[in-house]
């Protein structure tokens, strides 16, 4: 028997054994390679985020003040401190609130912009570049400059211009009902050019031959926006509205640089209320409580505006 019929032969039974092997270890050797590349990230995804929130999980149940090695279970007391008190329960309406206006203000600015950034004129690179620019900028330094810009005092840019124009100097950022729409008119600000980006970027693969067609069946422009653009526009807009919702519930380093929660609490959000309970109060399992309350119902929004949003892109 020569070499090439003992190859074809050895074939043969290689290939009949792999037909004889089960479903799943043909499924599991086909997953090594993969499961092998993904295992180190797979590891510091674990020893970062999935440990820490177990830790976070079994601290909820007790005393722990972040000090002393000795503590108490004290079951569901910390749940029940969180969602009873009106105090703790104040930052997590306001910050729910705080998620529902930033992404739908951002939406609505962003996708006209990105429209008008899609057009053709001489210095459309140097008008993306300009609103793109604030999302380079760190928050804290943008939440210090619009503070200086803001400012009550004499020296704050706005309050000199009113009183160029001979109004009188307003609070603004001492204001406690105004405080936080201004860090919200903050937050729109530096978000809507980034976002636009991410529109414009899904406008740029629509084909010009829809739009046309569209034009010569008579279409008006609001019906080529309707049934030709906004479709296309479904997978950025799902993307961008659940990095904004994200976002917007763990905001905590503008406001801090903003107002630092003030005037008295009216801009403190449930990240700095967390931070407060278990740093500055030393109550590190109310804290872990209110952790792991708020991790569930960032998971449940994410859930669901993901699920129906893709149901929706479905759909068109």
């Amino acid at each position: 028997m020569n070499s090439d019929t003992e190859s074809r032969l050895q074939g043969r039974d290689f290939g009949r054994l792999a037909r004889t092997q089960p479903p799943y270890l043909a499924r599991w050797s086909r997953n090594v390679p993969f499961t092998v590349f993904i295992l180190p990230a797979l590891i510091v995804y674990s020893v970062v985020v999935i440990l820490p929130l177990i830790q976070t999980f079994r601290y909820s149940f007790t005393n722990y003040d972040g000090l002393s090695p000795e503590y108490d279970f004290v079951g569901l007391e910390n749940y029940r401190k969180t969602l009873s008190s009106e105090q703790l329960i104040e930052p997590f309406i306001r910050t729910l609130g705080f998620s529902l206006v930033v992404p739908l203000l951002v939406t609505v600015m962003a996708i006209p912009l990105a429209l008008v950034l899609n057009g053709r004129f001489k210095t459309r690179n140097f008008q993306r570049a300009s609103f793109f620019f604030p999302a380079v900028l760190s928050a804290l330094f943008l939440g210090y400059s619009w503070t200086f810009i803001l400012s009550s005092s004499k020296y704050g840019m706005i309050n000199a211009l009113l009183e160029k124009f001979g109004f009188g100097r307003q609070l603004l950022l001492a204001d406690s009902d105004l405080a936080m729409w201004l860090i919200v008119l903050v937050v729109v600000w530096a978000s809507v050019g980034w976002h636009a980006c991410l529109y414009l970027a899904n406008l740029q693969t629509i084909d010009p031959a829809l739009l046309e067609a569209a034009d010569i069946d008579g279409a008006s422009a609001f019906q080529r926006f309707r049934f030709i653009t906004l479709p296309h526009l479904t997978p950025a807009m799902t993307v961008s509205v659940a990095l904004l919702i994200i976002g917007s519930l763990k905001v905590f380093d503008l406001p801090i640089a903003m107002t630092e929660g003030g005037p008295g609490r009216s801009t403190i959000m449930m990240t700095q209320s967390i931070m407060i309970q278990g740093l500055s109060s030393s109550r590190v399992g109310l804290a872990s409580a209110m952790s792991f309350l708020f991790f569930l119902v960032i998971a449940v929004i994410t859930f669901t505006q993901v699920t129906l949003m893709s149901r929706q892109g479905d759909e068109n």
